[in-house]
């Protein structure tokens, strides 16, 4: 059965296609024969009440020097469209918030949005992660210049990073007595010192990767993408520099994901990427996951062809 599947993105002609999960997601939409739109930030609007957007049919291949086709821009309304892949990257800002707000009045026209617009909303990527207290290292949140320094000073080793952050920017080690731990501080806290910092546990394993397990409709992919910090990093994010590696999950990643599988269903995050470091969840992704690419590659899957299977069985 044809389809009608809208994708809200950041601008596809920035996109490097072959890391990108959103457009393998776009390339198995079409391989089904569905009909493809694409709308940035800029296209959605209210009417009356009712979500309306400026979308323009959109054709995709696989090929780096030609990887899509825009056609004439028309608006319409969204819940004329089947399926929504909201995959707008952080931050998750204001405007952010006000497109999940537009995004759900198409969901309750009818439209299946993945994810659900409600907990894109809800779900920080940092805080999410302390609804699971059994699954994470020590872990600190606070705007208290002191707590976060007796934090560090306990723990002997922190990470330090702000909520907002994505692809490793902003994120600082730190060891207890660093000269250096005030001017971080400053830098978080933001002028006036009133944004929420999260401190975590460092954990020794980074080393061994910073693992991305993906989830559909809360089961597990059999494989991670461990990404390794490479040289003097101590980041293991692809857009740090780290290197890719895909990894069986093992039974403690499977544990975890169980804990963390009720949940999401419950919330309609049907597509989500659980950071976890040597034992320890980290981070649960719900705004655009990536790594769908790289492990389709290395084991020779079709990530987004079993997303795309759970999407059409509803």
């Amino acid at each position: 059965m044809s389809l009608t599947v809208a994708v809200l993105m950041d601008p596809i002609r920035a996109i490097k296609i072959a890391k990108d999960s959103t457009f393998a997601m776009l390339l198995e939409a079409s391989r089904r024969g569905h009909a493809l739109f694409y709308m940035e930030q800029g296209d959605l609007a209210l009417r009356d009440g009712a979500a309306w957007a400026r979308l323009r049919p959109l054709s995709v291949k696989d090929d780096p020097a030609d990887w899509f086709t825009l056609g004439d821009a028309a608006w319409r309304p969204l819940g004329e469209i089947d399926i929504v892949l909201a995959r707008k990257d952080p931050p998750v800002d204001a405007q952010f918030v006000y497109d999940t707000m537009v995004l759900e009045r198409a969901q309750r026209a009818g439209t299946q949005v993945v994810n659900d617009p409600r907990s894109l909303r809800d779900c920080n990527e940092k805080l999410f992660a302390l609804d699971f207290p059994q699954c994470i290292a020590p872990t600190l949140v606070s705007r208290d210049r002191g707590d976060l320094k007796a934090f560090v000073a306990t723990h002997g080793e922190a990470v330090l990073k702000p909520l907002d952050g994505m692809g490793g920017r902003g994120i600082f080690r730190v060891r207890a007595g660093d000269s250096n731990l005030n001017s971080m501080l400053e830098t978080l806290l933001g002028e006036g010192g009133h944004d929420f910092v999260i401190a975590q546990k460092y954990i020794p394993e980074i080393t061994a990767g910073d693992k991305r397990i993906l989830l559909i409709d809360g089961e597990p992919v059999p494989y991670a993408l461990a990404r390794i910090p490479q040289g003097d990093e101590f980041r293991g994010n692809l857009a740090a520099g780290g290197r890719g590696e895909g990894v069986p999950l093992s039974e403690r990643d499977r544990w975890i994901a169980a804990q963390v599988a009720p949940e999401l269903r419950r919330r309609g995050l049907r597509f989500v990427g659980l950071d976890v470091i040597g034992s320890y969840l980290t981070e649960i992704n719900v705004t655009s996951p990536t790594c769908i690419r790289e492990l389709d590659a290395q084991f020779g899957l079709n990530i987004a062809g079993l997303m795309f299977d759970a999407i059409e069985a509803r």
